[in-house]
């Protein structure tokens, strides 16, 4: 690592106090907190740093936080589905549920989340954000473990509701921090990773819910399992408190010079790290921003299917013909499905530089699988052509991941990320409370209301990205005009989504070209001169739509 001189303009991002005439700037002091640490320990400078450096904290950083992520998220899977695992040994008979009270036990689930989003927005902001989601891992855990108590729809209910509550803040927070510690172009498959521990949920939980389910015990096989996992849980939350730091700035494991490249590598995302300061102005932006609800309506379409079948998967194996211990061992390719698509999905999207095309093309398996359990009949010589149906729906995890990512990437501002985020998860929590409501009972084997909605929803999909993709470049073009107005260059060559050796190649290039253009012109002296780039707003807490550099991505 190494640090230059900066600018006049690049050294104002690093001053700790904002120019109250720049457009798009309040002057009410606001500032990302990466923006006082590069004032504190490089003031006018800027910090130089190398593909071998940002690849060394890439992966110290992978190390600590990653695993963290992963395993809080597969037990939130885990805890989540319990329900499900619970259903085939005996809890909707034990209980003695009716009607629609199984549905709503899947539902309330997401009534819960659904009313903490806003809250939550507030809290993301405030509060530093890994001991929060500690105290959050600690109080789903206890709600699971007391669930071993209920004995009817009553108790389940009010459990399940304390369990949604509390969960409600683990998407939010991932969310949150992966924008703070990657790269645009790590975000992608970082976010696939912590998502794809719910098919990991699927293949293992399954697994370990079946040596549950035979373990001789004056308790029910359900509340063995419920205790197990609540216990384990409550556990890992005191792990997560331990080592998970707030913000790179403020992280123990990272020496002060590892620090400031954690920091510079995000510069180029334009999005900030964290301020702990609400603005309301970025609350108005996000409720009148088109994207965030066209993010919402992506969430919501997808989350529909999502819930239906996170709650009905094993009583849909089950109509094929299997029994109970049959059905969780089947379910397992169901998980491993879904992962290849989580993680394949990312990878191809990273590769290609746009999540659009992915999202749409992972919609393709899951519209073919519903149509074959629409019209296979439900008999012993079709059971194999069912479990292919549904294994081929099992790629539908692998949007919500790219929708977290796609909204993610293309919001800044602290106050703004954190509300844009709430209200997409709005979207995900009401689609995940209609969801499991379109499969009822009464309509087994067949399910077909839920299967004809499910299927209508994800060429739904297809169309919504579509109108987002367009939009987004409408918002470039957009950008493009503000710089030329304010004296810049109307193109920016954004390398957040280009590896590091990328950003290195690139940087030659430029360099090369404004030595010989300048060289051409005949002056020696400025072709000596480093070439200027972007970014010197990237830590003024600006929103995407404030900050004229940010660069819109698809």
């Amino acid at each position: 690592m190494s640090v230059t001189k900066a600018s006049a303009a690049e050294a104002e991002y690093a001053t700790p106090s904002p120019n109250p005439h720049q457009e798009g700037h309040d002057g009410n002091g606001s500032k990302d907190i990466a923006a006082s640490f590069l004032a504190k320990n490089v003031a006018g400078q800027r910090v130089s740093v190398t593909p071998a450096e940002s690849a060394r904290v890439l992966r110290r950083i992978d190390t600590v936080i990653l695993p963290i992520m992963l395993t809080v998220y597969f037990l939130q899977g885990l805890d989540k589905t319990t329900l499900a695992y619970a259903s085939v040994f005996g809890l909707i008979e034990d209980t003695k549920l009716v009607g629609n009270q199984y549905s709503w036990l899947g539902s309330i689930v997401y009534l819960a989340q659904l009313a903490m989003q806003p809250p939550l927005a507030w809290l993301l902001v405030r509060l530093p954000i890994a001991k929060f989601t500690s105290a959050m891992v600690l109080l789903w855990g206890v709600s699971l473990t007391c669930m071993a108590a209920a004995h009817n729809f009553g108790g389940l209910l009010a459990t399940r509701f304390f369990l949604g509550v509390f969960e409600a803040s683990v998407a939010p927070s991932f969310v949150a921090i992966t924008q703070m510690w990657w790269r645009r172009r790590e975000q992608t498959v970082r976010t696939s990773y912590w998502y794809a521990m719910n098919g990991f949920t699927n293949m293992f939980g399954s697994l370990i819910t079946y040596g549950l389910g035979h373990i001789s015990s004056q308790l029910h096989s359900y509340q063995i399992i419920f205790l197990f996992f609540g216990i384990i849980t409550v556990a890992f939350s005191f792990v997560m408190l331990a080592f998970m730091p707030d913000s790179p700035v403020e992280a123990k494991f990272l020496s002060d010079d590892d620090k400031l490249i954690a920091v510079e590598r995000l510069r180029m995302n334009q999005m900030g790290v964290v301020s702990r300061e609400w603005r309301n102005d970025h609350l108005k932006e996000a409720l009148l921003d088109p994207k965030s609800w066209l993010w919402f309506a992506l969430l919501f379409s997808i989350s529909i299917p999502s819930g239906g079948i996170s709650t009905f998967g094993p009583l849909i194996i089950k109509t094929f013909g299997f029994d109970s211990f049959g059905t969780i061992l089947f379910n397992i390719p169901f998980g491993f499905v879904q992962l290849v698509a989580t993680v394949g999905g990312a990878f191809v999207a990273q590769k290609i530089k746009m999540k659009g095309p992915v999202i749409a093309a992972l919609c393709l398996p899951p519209i073919a699988g519903c149509v074959m359990l629409m019209v296979l009949p439900r008999d012993a010589s079709h059971r194999a052509s069912l479990l292919v149906g549904y294994y081929l729906i099992s790629v539908y995890p692998g949007i919500t991941p790219l929708i977290y990512s796609w909204a993610s990437q293309n919001t800044a501002g602290d106050t703004k990320k954190k509300c844009t985020n709430a209200i997409l998860l709005i979207g995900q929590s009401v689609g995940n409370v209609i969801g499991p409501m379109l499969y009822t009972q009464t309509e087994a084997p067949g399910y077909t209301k839920g299967l004809r909605s499910n299927l209508a929803l994800y060429i739904v999909i297809i169309v919504l990205v579509g109108i987002t993709s367009s939009y987004l470049k409408v918002l470039n073009a957009a950008h493009a005009k503000r710089r030329v107005a304010m004296g810049k260059s109307a193109v920016i060559v954004d390398t957040s989504l280009d590896s590091a050796e990328e950003v290195a190649a690139q940087q030659i290039r430029d360099d090369a070209d404004k030595n010989a253009k300048n060289a051409e012109e005949g002056d020696v002296a400025a072709a000596s001169t480093e070439v200027e780039r972007p970014g010197e707003r990237a830590f003024e807490n600006l929103t995407d739509l404030q900050n004229e550099e940010f660069v819109f991505v698809f």
